[in-house]
């Protein structure tokens, strides 16, 4: 019999299995919700909303919010943010490019800050979406070519001696898919996608498509106790905090919101990224159906943003601070950053702490070391715009922005657990600095 950690691991890599991109991850996403019973709102309708009703939202077909309204009068909000894209390569408008007129490559550029070492050399293939029209109506089609259908080859060690000295990847040069040969006919991209599609070459007038790693993902170790996937980053926080919103029982008196915006990787700065208005402007339509003041409701609110966090790595523990750095199957980790990079400081760091302490979920903490610059997340970006306590958290994983990622497979169900805790859960303010939380635990 399995146990319940590998159950639910199993189920966390048939979502990435099913969401070679944002948007995939987004119809992901929904389909869940869906059998949830939660209802599809559209921007441009207006807004009912009922008492204890379950809903969600889209925009671009990239990002999604989800909400549930408690059976009283909303005292605030409880917000969970993570994001749906992940680094890769995308392909150029004019995707063709020949070289040593035989080969038919891709013409791409690098999406976010990937590891362009781990995409060689391993099957790969093309998913996005492709936009249709026909009668004057433009729609969106998503793509997912579910074969073998790229390789980015390497150069030989014989040709390359310095490779395994240090060799700097130019993008421009190195790292251009194969995907056709010259002959015959000319090779077409948007010829093949339409082919692909079933649709007419000339019905396509725009994409957004990407390379994917064909790698299926994996559970190992002598005791089960890593997988590895692509795109576990952030894709492990998406599924983990979705799977909280939807066991957990919610608070009678707080509206539990679900947030996975895209474009994280490349700065948040887009109309459906987490430096837009599109979490504000939810909140406000919320409010407004409800007949709340959101300015008083954000004092009483709290968000989680759940970005995955960086493991001791058991080659290099060096490049780790030496004492807040966490172990994968460790459970949740809470990252901190003196620069604000991450946004947690000492009350959401104690509040979310004592949420994850309750519902038995163990607890560890992140620190750049002091000589080295980190990274960021959606948490500070998303605080310019929706100003609230905000705790940045994530699971300790290896290899984090490579092809192939790597996780603990204990630490899937205590994403899931803390999740449903901290829905579960509603924050009082008492005063400016001192607060109470109410519920919990599950």
């Amino acid at each position: 019999m399995k146990t319940q950690e590998l159950k639910r691991t199993e189920e966390l890599l048939d979502f990435i299995r099913e969401s070679p991109t944002a948007f995939h991850a987004v119809e992901s996403i929904t389909d869940r919700l869906d059998k949830a019973g939660f209802c599809r709102l559209n921007e441009f309708d207006a807004w009912k909303l009922a008492a204890g009703g379950r809903y969600y939202v889209t925009r671009n077909g990239s990002s999604v919010i989800a909400f549930r309204t408690p059976a009283t009068a909303p005292r605030g909000f409880m917000i969970m943010a993570s994001h749906t894209d992940s680094p890769t390569f995308k392909v150029k408008p004019s995707g063709e490019s020949v070289s040593c007129n035989r080969y038919v490559r891709l013409n791409t550029e690098v999406y976010g800050g990937t590891i362009l070492s781990s995409w060689f050399d391993r099957p790969l293939s093309l998913a996005g979406r492709v936009i249709l029209e026909k009668d004057g109506n433009f729609t969106q089609k998503t793509i997912k070519i579910d074969r073998d259908l790229l390789l980015i080859p390497s150069v030989a060690i014989h040709l390359n001696r310095t490779v395994n000295s240090g060799y700097t990847y130019n993008p421009a040069v190195d790292t251009l898919p194969l995907i056709s040969a010259v002959g015959g006919e000319p090779f077409s991209l948007t010829a093949f996608v339409a082919g692909e599609l079933g649709c007419e070459r000339d019905e396509i007038v725009g994409s957004d498509l990407y390379v994917v790693s064909r790698a299926e993902g994996s559970v190992w170790g002598a005791k089960n106790e890593y997988f590895s996937a692509p795109r576990i980053d952030n894709l492990m926080c998406a599924y983990g905090t979705l799977c909280g919103l939807v066991e957990s029982r919610g608070s009678a008196d707080t509206v539990s919101v679900y947030y996975a915006a895209d474009n994280e990787e490349t700065g948040s700065a887009t109309k459906q990224g987490a430096g837009s208005v599109f979490l504000s402007d939810v909140l406000d339509r919320v409010c407004e159906a409800l007949g709340a003041d959101k300015r008083r409701l954000l004092s009483s609110s709290m968000m989680v943003s759940a970005d995955n966090a960086h493991a001791r790595h058991p080659n290099h523990p060096e490049l780790c601070d030496a004492h807040n750095a966490p172990l994968v199957n460790g459970g949740v980790v809470i990252k901190t950053n003196a620069a604000q990079k991450y946004t947690t400081d000492g009350v959401s760091a104690a509040l979310f702490e004592k949420i994850c302490k309750d519902a038995g979920v163990p607890v560890q903490y992140y620190a750049n070391r002091s000589d080295m610059a980190g990274g960021s997340t959606l948490g500070s970006i998303s605080n310019t715009r929706v100003p609230l306590i905000t705790v940045d958290i994530g699971m300790a994983q290896l290899a984090m922005h490579a092809s192939y990622e790597t996780a603990g497979v204990a630490d899937t169900s205590q994403l899931i657990r803390a999740s449903a805790a901290f829905y579960n859960s509603s924050l009082i303010a008492v005063g400016d600095g001192e607060y109470r939380l109410a519920g919990g635990a599950v």
